[in-house]
């Protein structure tokens, strides 16, 4: 028989090794879920050819030669049709084909052939949970527990599959045969508690709940959840005793304490809730969760009554005038004022306190730099950057906005210095839109101190990491034309910025100019032109480049009144008056 190696090349070695488990320690016999037969005994020569045979397929299985296992363990059937480990075996070549029938069928047989193999029934048990065959799993595991009383992990399975029948009587008697073998404990009691309630059943879900409480009276949060019963099921005055005598304990019980506050919203005596929300929220021992819940709450009714900030961040005051062991709550008073659009330097001082607590805050820093960004308050920003760098060294945006930040104070050498710290960042996990603007600065700023072949290397770099970053194109476009180097590459260049924004007046005015500096006048006009008609502001350098192209076009007098322009502009160009008194292009 032919079997498909790829669908037997799921079988493990695990179920090679389950089919031939030996059935030593044997325990009385025990009724099972599948009837037993009798078996007919073999002859010697006939068990010596069925071990001979069964011991060869499991070779063969082990040598990942599926098919021939398979063909030999019917042979093996043959020989003995009573041999309950073929069957299982066979049964793991009937999953891997997704026979679910026969596979039943071999297990079953199995089963009934060897009864007391408890490695044999707990696979049939795990086949039946996967089929949701919850009846026969019931039979099944029942009489492995009947077989093994202390076994816990087959009442867990037990318990569960009565719950998924919803049988909750059952769920409860498997919880007390649990309970005698684990001991009591919070879990058990807990999950009796929830099968009672299904059932209705308020007096015996109470009464284990207060049977927990009693054996463990020393921790009182048995006590709250008492008090939390009670007031669920209409019961505030027992519910109030219970939360004040925990109290009279533990004042500190921020359980007892949340849980008097839901009692006092239920009583609707808001005063006192607000009050002991006030409480729960300053003291040091309430949980941070329980914190964020509460300040949550706080703001939602906060806007639901008129949004007044002023009590809110007054209660924010008080929270933060205790020890932070972090900053979460500084934080959280830093997102409410930015969400209330408080006053910008208000935003700033709720930031940096944050930033107090925990230096290391990244976002927090962020925000500031923000801010700082926003007023053009530079000087503060490089500082922040410094501050952000020390604690992230490896987060490159504070060394780009530390960079950005001098270079926007003239601060050329600071500038280039933080550049270049950043630079020494970049791995394969860098964003390249971010190290490309790195380079192209630093391209920027080393050609401003006249060191062109630098300033070019750093071009070279930005466009490696960002081929069509227009900024670079446009600015080592016109820089090489400047120098007269390589103009047919900075014209490619040139091109590729105008066709990303036809209407940019610098980029058609750089590409004017190549054209201009290659001798193609008449198409030089044509962009200069139109960078004229797209520049509000009339730039002095584009009316200057307007001037020179005309001249060179012939027209000298509409050449003279460009120049003029831009005289007006830019009057201490001593190039421009020698041009005009000229009249004509001069370098």
């Amino acid at each position: 028989m032919t079997l498909h190696r790829y669908v037997l090349m799921v079988l493990t070695a695990a179920a090679s090794l389950l089919a031939v488990v030996p059935c030593h320690a044997r325990k009385k016999p025990v009724k099972k879920p599948v009837a037993a037969v009798s078996v007919t005994p073999l002859s010697d020569n006939d068990q010596k050819r069925y071990d001979y045979f069964y011991l060869q397929a499991i070779c063969m299985q082990e040598k990942e030669d599926y098919a021939a296992a398979y063909d030999l363990l019917l042979h093996c059937l043959e020989i003995n049709p009573d041999a309950a480990e073929a069957y299982f075996t066979l049964s793991n070549y009937d999953a891997a084909l997704g026979q679910d029938s026969l596979m039943l069928d071999h297990m079953r047989r199995a089963v009934a052939l060897d009864p007391e193999n408890d490695a044999y029934a707990e696979r049939l048990g795990q086949t039946y949970l996967k089929l949701q065959d919850y009846e026969q799993a019931v039979g099944l595991y029942e009489s492995l527990s009947e077989a093994h009383p202390s076994r816990s992990d087959v009442l867990h399975i037990l318990g569960r599959l009565y719950q998924q029948q919803k049988n909750y009587p059952k769920v409860i008697e498997t919880l007390n045969r649990l309970e005698n073998i684990e001991g009591s404990s919070e879990d058990i009691s807990l999950a009796k508690m929830q099968m009672y309630s299904l059932q209705g059943r308020k007096k015996e879900e109470f009464r284990e709940l207060r049977q927990l409480a009693q054996k463990h009276p020393s921790d009182y949060n048995y006590r709250v959840m008492m008090g939390n019963w009670l007031l669920k099921n209409g019961k505030p005055k027992e519910a109030l005793a219970e939360y004040n005598a925990v109290l009279k304990k533990e004042p500190d019980n921020y359980a007892a304490m949340e849980s008097l506050l839901d009692y006092y919203k239920s009583q609707q005596q808001d005063s006192l809730a607000r009050v002991k929300t006030e409480e729960l929220l300053v003291s040091t021992k309430t949980p941070s969760e329980t914190k964020r819940r509460l300040i949550s709450q706080v703001v939602m009714e906060n806007e639901q009554q008129g949004g007044d900030s002023i009590k809110v961040l007054n209660l924010f005051d008080k929270i933060l005038a205790q020890p932070q062991e972090d900053a979460e709550m500084a934080s959280w008073r830093a997102v409410y004022m930015k969400l209330k659009k408080m006053p910008e330097d208000a935003q700033m001082e709720a930031w940096e306190r944050v930033l107090a607590i925990d230096p290391a805050d990244k976002a927090s820093r962020l925000e500031t730099l923000q801010l700082a960004i926003r007023q053009q308050d530079f000087a503060r920003s490089a500082e922040i950057c410094q501050r952000g760098a020390d604690y992230n060294p490896d987060e490159m945006i504070f060394y780009y906005y530390l960079g950005l930040s001098h270079f926007q104070m003239d601060h050329l050498d600071e500038a280039l210095e933080a550049f270049r710290r950043g630079v020494s960042q970049i791995n394969s996990e860098s964003n390249p839109d971010i190290v490309s603007d790195f380079y192209a600065i630093m391209g920027d700023i080393l050609h401003t101190k006249h060191l062109d072949v630098e300033a070019f290397a750093a071009y070279d770099s930005c466009l490696q990491w960002k081929a069509d970053n227009i900024g670079c194109l446009n600015n080592y476009a016109y820089y090489l034309s400047l120098g007269d180097t390589d103009l047919s590459r900075a014209e490619k260049m040139s091109y590729r910025t105008i066709k990303a924004e036809p209407a940019n007046s610098t980029y058609l005015d750089t590409y004017a100019w190549i054209l201009f500096r290659q001798g193609r006048y008449e198409e030089a006009r044509i962009y200069i032109d139109q960078a004229l008609r797209n520049d509000s502001t009339l730039s002095a350098v584009i009316i200057e480049h307007a001037g020179d192209i005309y001249a060179m076009c012939g027209e000298t007098d509409r050449a003279v009144e460009y120049w003029q322009q831009a005289l007006e502009k830019d009057g201490g160009n001593l190039l421009l008056q020698r041009k005009i008194k000229l009249r004509k292009y001069v370098e």
